[in-house]
C-alpha cells in the first residue's frame, strides 16, 4: 500500500547558501583515503538489511571537498559536501530556518552596527581531532577577498578591466557578500570556540553570511605553518603567505574523478566522511559515518550517491539500484511511481517557480526598438496561464494557482497584500481580441516569438504548445526554440537569439536575492532590463533591518515589474519524492536543498 504525503509550502526567512546573493536557475524544469569503516562498498543491491541506503542527485560527477571554487559551486556538489560539513543553522523540511545546530549558534547583540556573536560547541572537532576553533571561520573569511587582498593583487598587477585588483581565491561568492562589509573579519583569539562579526552597514540576509568553517590546519600544513602562525600571518595582512594559500586553496578539490586525496587534507565535521575506495567515476560516491563526530550518529552504515541521469531514476528506483528518488513533478512520473509495488510517494510545493522573461536586447521583437511594451503586452494577453497551470500542474498538486509575484510565494504571508498594491490581475484571462489589438499598435507584422528553454523537458514543450495555439488566434506566431544548449555559453541565451526565455528560479528565500536578477547592475540580469525606481528601492532594502521597508518597497518593485511586463510568472513547481518501504525519516524539503537535507536521519 503506497501512501503519499502533501507538505505545506511555509515561507523560508532565509536563504539555502549564500555564497551565490541570488537565486539558482533550475535547468531541468533548470586518492589515496581512510574513511570511517573498512567496508567494502555495494555494487547493484541498495536495499536495507546490511544498512545502506543509495540516493541520486543527477548524472553530474562529484567534482571535489572544496564546492566554494567558481568551478565547483553546484547543487549536485552541495549535497554531498553538506553531509560532510555543519552550519550555524538550516531549513526544515517546511522551509523555516533554524538557529542552532550540533557546531554552535549564534546571536546578534546589536543593530546599530549590526553585530552577530557566533558560539562553537565545545566538542566540535575536524575527522582527526583538531578542534574547530574561530581560526577556521578567520579563513573562511579571507577566502573571500578582504580588501587588503584586493590591494595586494593591484599592487602585484593582477587586476581587473577597471584597474581594481582581481581576486586571489577562486571564492564563488564576490567579496562584497562578506569579506567587504565585515572590514575586520572574526574578530577573537587563538583558539576561542566564539568570534564576533561586526558589519558596516545593515544585512538583511545577516543570519545567512556565515556558511561552514574551513579547516584552517590543513591550509596551513601546506605552506609550512602551524594553525596559529597562518591566523596571525592572516591577521598582520601578509599578501605573500596570503598567495601561497590562495594556490593550495584553489586547486583544494579532485580534478581526477575517483580519487580522493588524504583524509588529512579532507577531514569531515559533519555526521558522514569519505568510504575508503568508495568513488566509483561516473556511478558513484559512498560515505561511511565520520568516527570523529559528535553528533548523533547517522542511521545507516552507507549513504550512497548514484549519478543516474534523470530519465533513468525512475526505473533505478524500481529496480531498486536507488531507495530514494527526486525527479521532476509531472503527471507521467507520478503515474510511473503510483505503478510501482514498494514505493512510498511524498507530494507537495516547492520554492522552484516557472516564469516567462522577455529579452529586452536589440533584435529582440519584444524590445522597445521594435514591438516593445505592446507586443510584450500583446504576448501576456493571450499567453494561456490559466491553462497552462489546470492542465500540466494541478494534476499533480490541485492546490496550485497561477503565480503573479516574483518575491512571494502564493502560501507567503504576505502575498496577497502585496499583490493587491501591484497587480490588478488584467493578464489573468486570456484576451484575444485585446492582444490582436495590441499586436496591430505594435506596428509589427507578423510577429514572431522565439521562446527558449533547456530541452528536452516535457511539460516546457507542452507549455509552449499551448501558448502556440493560443497565441496564434492573435496573429503571434510562436516558435520552439527549445535545445540542450539553450543556456550554454555560446547558446541562444547568450548570444540574444530568443525572444522570450521559459525556465525556472529555485527561490532562495533571502531578503535581497532578488536584486541580482532585476537591478540595473544585476549578475543575473540576463535580460538587459533596468529601472531607476527599481535599483532604488533594492538599495533601500540592501540597507535595512526593518521588515516594514522590506515589505514597502517590494510592493514598488513588483509594481514596476508589471507596470514594464519585465517578465510572465506562471506557477510553482510542484515537487516529488519517491522511496523505497521501509526506509523511515525521508522528507521532502522545499528549498533547494531538497530531501537528502536530513539524510543522517535516514534508518531502515
Amino acid at each position: 500500500m503506497k501512501r503519499r504525503k502533501t507538505y505545506s509550502l511555509i515561507a523560508a526567512t532565509a536563504a539555502a547558501a549564500l555564497v551565490l546573493s541570488a537565486c539558482t536557475a533550475d535547468s531541468d524544469d533548470a586518492e589515496e583515503t581512510t574513511g570511517g569503516t573498512d567496508t567494502e562498498t555495494t555494487d547493484g543491491d541498495a536495499a536495507g538489511p546490511d544498512g545502506v541506503v543509495s540516493f541520486t542527485t543527477g548524472a553530474d560527477e562529484y567534482n571535489g571537498y572544496n564546492g566554494f571554487l567558481s568551478s565547483t559551486y553546484s547543487t549536485h556538489n552541495s549535497v554531498i559536501n553538506e553531509r560532510m560539513a555543519t552550519g550555524f543553522g538550516f531549513f526544515n523540511a517546511n522551509g523555516e530556518w533554524q538557529n542552532g545546530t550540533d557546531l554552535g549558534s549564534y546571536e546578534m547583540i546589536s543593530d546599530d552596527p549590526l553585530t552577530v556573536e557566533y558560539t562553537i560547541n565545545e566538542e566540535a572537532v575536524y575527522q582527526g581531532g583538531t578542534p574547530i576553533t574561530c581560526e577556521d571561520y578567520y579563513m573562511d573569511w579571507v577566502s573571500q577577498n578582504p580588501q587588503w587582498i584586493l590591494d595586494g593583487q593591484a599592487e602585484a598587477g593582477n587586476t581587473n578591466e577597471d584597474g581594481s585588483g582581481a581576486p586571489l581565491f577562486d571564492h564563488v561568492s564576490d567579496s562584497g557578500t562578506y569579506a567587504l562589509p565585515v572590514e575586520n573579519g572574526p574578530e577573537c583569539e587563538t583558539g576561542e570556540k566564539s568570534f564576533t562579526v561586526t558589519y558596516n552597514a545593515p544585512n538583511p540576509d545577516w543570519e545567512l553570511v556565515i556558511s561552514f568553517a574551513l579547516p584552517s590546519h590543513v591550509m596551513a600544513e601546506k605552506v609550512g605553518l602551524s594553525k596559529e602562525e597562518l591566523f596571525e600571518a592572516f591577521k598582520n595582512e601578509d599578501f605573500e603567505v596570503a598567495q601561497q594559500v590562495a594556490d593550495a586553496w584553489n586547486n583544494w578539490y579532485s580534478p581526477n574523478p575517483g580519487e580522493i586525496q588524504p583524509i588529512e587534507e579532507v577531514p569531515s565535521f559533519g555526521p558522514f566522511t569519505y568510504m575508503e575506495g568508495g568513488w566509483q567515476p561516473g556511478e558513484y560516491i559512498t560515505l561511511v559515518p565520520n568516527p570523529d563526530w559528535w553528533g548523533e550518529a547517522p542511521g545507516v552504515e552507507e549513504l550512497v550517491f548514484r549519478f543516474i541521469a534523470r530519465e533513468g531514476q525512475l526505473q533505478a528506483l524500481e529496480n531498486q539500484d536507488v531507495n530514494v528518488i527526486e525527479p521532476q513533478g509531472t503527471q507521467d512520473a507520478l503515474d510511473s511511481l503510483e505503478a510501482m509495488d514498494g514505493i512510498e510517494i511524498l507530494t507537495g510545493p516547492t520554492m522552484i517557480w516557472e516564469h516567462l522573461d522577455f529579452n529586452w536586447a536589440e533584435g529582440s521583437v519584444f524590445s522597445d526598438a521594435n514591438g516593445g511594451f505592446e507586443l510584450r503586452e500583446a504576448f501576456a494577453y493571450c499567453a494561456p496561464r490559466e491553462d497552462i497551470v489546470e492542465r500540466l500542474v494541478r494534476p499533480l498538486d490541485e492546490e496550485t494557482e497561477v503565480m503573479n509575484l516574483r518575491e512571494y510565494f502564493p502560501t507567503d504571508a504576505d502575498y496577497d497584500e502585496v499583490l493587491d498594491a501591484a497587480y490588478d490581475g488584467r493578464y489573468d484571462t486570456v484576451d484575444i481580441e485585446r492582444a490582436t489589438e495590441l499586436v496591430e499598435a505594435s506596428g509589427v507584422e507578423n510577429p514572431t516569438v522565439r521562446i527558449g528553454y533547456s530541452a528536452p523537458n516535457q511539460r516546457r514543450s507542452d507549455t509552449v504548445a499551448l501558448i502556440q495555439s493560443s497565441c496564434a488566434e492573435a496573429g503571434i506566431t510562436v516558435e520552439d526554440i527549445g535545445s540542450a544548449d539553450f543556456f550554454a555559453p555560446g547558446g541562444a541565451l547568450d548570444t540574444g537569439n530568443y525572444d522570450a526565455a521559459l525556465f525556472a528560479w529555485s527561490g532562495s528565500g533571502q531578503i535581497v536575492s532578488g536584486r541580482n536578477i532585476y537591478h540595473t547592475d544585476g549578475q543575473q540580469n540576463y535580460h538587459a532590463w533596468s529601472n531607476e525606481t527599481v535599483d532604488a528601492e533594492w538599495d533601500k532594502i540592501n540597507g535595512s533591518l526593518d521588515e516594514n521597508v522590506w515589505l514597502e518597497s517590494k510592493k514598488i518593485i513588483e509594481t514596476e515589474l508589471w507596470n514594464d511586463l519585465f517578465n510572465l510568472p506562471i506557477y510553482a513547481h510542484p515537487g516529488i519524492v519517491a522511496h523505497t518501504e521501509g526506509l523511515k525519516n525521508v522528507e521532502r524539503n522545499v528549498t533547494q536543498t531538497g530531501v537528502v537535507w536530513n539524510a543522517e536521519e535516514w534508518t531502515w
